[in-house]
């Protein structure tokens, strides 16, 4: 099916934006509450996108067939879906060791990660001070990870490998803006992932021990196909450069989730570090706005 045409409806574009940073915020709290409750990182992985496969199937299989599966650049396709899988696995192995405040900021890096990507990649060419941004955004992970101190987990080096994948992900999905339709994306991203989760899962699988926890498995599929639905859609509703500062407020709804479920407080130096990954992406944001390129704040299709 074709890519749909391109809307001027702003603010029902931004409320769908917000709506997905709130189901991308339940992902992540989702597959840690599962890890916490025995279950192997791979099986999260799996339930998340065989959900969010089975999940699009319903949504989408009856109104256009099985051509929604009919990619029109099948190769970058995937790739971009094994760069997805692969910060999914490391985000959620990461996720497993450290608080969701921690792993959901240091991937608030992802518009320096794609700043740098995009001059050998893209070919751009990046001024004095976009550079300048791009090394106050990486003090600003420093601050957050303090790779000198007692605070430092080896798991943030997963979360910053998933962080170089989520980069090459959101260049590859710059290229196929507008050439893709939302189902066909959908389908190639979980169906991908699914069927190369199956083998792993099924050698790992483990019940969940009580019935809140099996709901949980169910529902973070549907958690991913919505939040993936419901970003993909803003983008068709508003521009990019509008919806971009949105993603940010997932920092306040990561802050709140690791409170209420895991009774897990940020710390001064994250709140810190937080705020000058957040400035640094903003001012990177303002820049490519003001010159008329994409804007290059952390991808919401990128969901975890």
């Amino acid at each position: 099916m074709p890519a749909q045409a391109r809307e001027d409806r702003t603010g029902r574009g931004v409320a769908m934006m917000a709506l997905a940073v709130v189901f991308f915020t339940l992902i992540d709290s989702s597959a840690k509450w599962l890890m916490l409750a025995g279950l192997p990182a791979l099986q999260v992985v799996f339930c998340r996108y065989a959900g969010h496969f089975l999940f699009s199937a319903i949504l989408f299989l009856p109104r256009e067939g099985f051509a929604a599966f009919r990619s029109a650049s099948p190769g970058w396709q995937a790739v971009r879906s094994v760069l997805l899988l692969g910060s999914t696995i490391l985000n959620f192995l990461a996720l497993s060791y450290l608080p969701i405040t921690v792993t959901t900021t240091i991937m608030f890096a992802g518009p320096i990660v794609v700043t740098l990507l995009s001059i050998p990649i893209l070919g751009e060419q990046v001024g004095i001070r976009r550079i300048a941004a791009v090394c106050s955004g990486f003090a600003g992970v420093l601050v957050v990870m303090q790779p000198w101190g007692a605070a430092f987990h080896p798991a943030m080096l997963l979360n910053l490998t998933s962080l170089l994948f989520s980069g090459l992900y959101f260049i590859l999905t710059r290229k196929l803006a507008g050439i893709e339709s939302n189902s066909t994306s959908q389908f190639w991203t979980s169906g991908f992932a699914t069927v190369a989760m199956a083998p792993v899962a099924w050698s790992l699988w483990t019940w969940p021990a009580t019935a809140w926890d099996f709901t949980v498995m169910l529902a973070i599929g549907c958690f991913g196909a919505l939040g993936h639905i419901c970003a993909t859609s803003a983008h068709r509703l508003a521009d990019a450069s509008l919806l971009a500062p949105v993603i940010y407020i997932q920092l306040l709804l990561a802050a709140l989730a690791g409170i209420l479920f895991f009774d897990t407080w940020p710390t001064f130096w994250l709140l810190v570090g937080g705020l000058i990954i957040v400035g640094s992406g903003l001012y990177i944001w303002q820049r490519e706005r003001q010159k008329g390129r994409p804007a290059t704040l952390p991808d919401p299709r990128r969901a975890p």
